[in-house]
């Protein structure tokens, strides 16, 4: 209960007038929960935060190139674990923020898992495992549901699990494999024909950390403060993730 009563005394103190806004880097698949995140951290304390959203190994490229960020949200421990080695970000400041999960998602089959088995029904969209977390699961599901060597000719990748869900999403692709955040942003919901959400064991957890970027920004650090606030921790597991007690 005190250290809630003091993150909420961090977190509603008077906004820095005329600052800079708060730069964040964050994993695609975390796009509809930070933007909810984002605004009831601006309404709160006046800094505007401004987001850049792609796949985790794009932006820690551009982090380790000079890009001013203020904090990276991933969708693993690795990268976060490089920048902090590599003296990019502070030492000591990565933490789990979210655990995701998969799912199937289909705009135009009834079920799921018979367009991902059936080799005639179309193209299966994932991640480009080498750069998004979530499309590393999805190769893990596929092999561990032992369905992945039979999708060589019907695998697409997108650069990010989002690039992913749109492929599906325009009907270029029977299904997607993607975040059960995404499955649940309302378009998805009311778009879907179908929905599976893989169960967690078919993939190693999806570990999600955040990491400060820039020391100097004590914005960033009071986001980082609210991140782990019991308010925040609601709206990300509103959004379809788990979180760490």
């Amino acid at each position: 209960m005190r250290v809630c009563a003091i993150l909420s005394i961090l977190l509603c103190s008077s906004p820095a007038p005329g600052g800079e806004p708060l730069r964040a880097a964050v994993a695609s698949n975390f796009a509809g929960a930070f933007d909810a995140l984002a605004e009831d951290f601006s309404t709160r304390t006046g800094i505007e935060i401004e987001r850049s959203y792609g796949s985790t190994g794009k932006l820690y490229a551009q982090i380790r190139n000079g890009a001013p960020f203020d904090v990276f949200l991933a969708a693993d421990v690795e990268r976060p674990d490089l920048l902090e080695a590599s003296g990019r970000a502070e030492t000591g400041s990565r933490f789990t923020y979210a655990v995701g999960r998969l799912a199937v998602w289909s705009r135009s089959a009834d079920d799921c898992l018979g367009a991902l088995r059936d080799a005639d029904s179309g193209y299966v969209a994932i991640a480009n495992p080498e750069l998004a977390p979530y499309g590393r699961a999805a190769g893990e599901y596929l092999a561990a549901a032992g369905i992945r060597d039979g999708l060589a000719r019907r695998l697409v990748y997108g650069e990010n699990v989002s690039q992913a869900f749109a492929y599906a999403a325009s009907g270029n692709a029977i299904v997607a494999i993607v975040s059960l955040s995404h499955s649940k942003r309302p378009g998805a919901r009311r778009r879907a024909g179908c929905v599976h959400e893989v169960p967690a064991g078919l993939h190693a957890p999806i570990e999600q950390q955040a990491v400060l970027v820039n020391p100097d920004s004590a914005a960033a650090r009071r986001f980082l403060a609210f991140l782990k606030s019991a308010r925040a921790r609601a709206l990300i597991r509103a959004a379809g993730y788990e979180v760490r007690e």
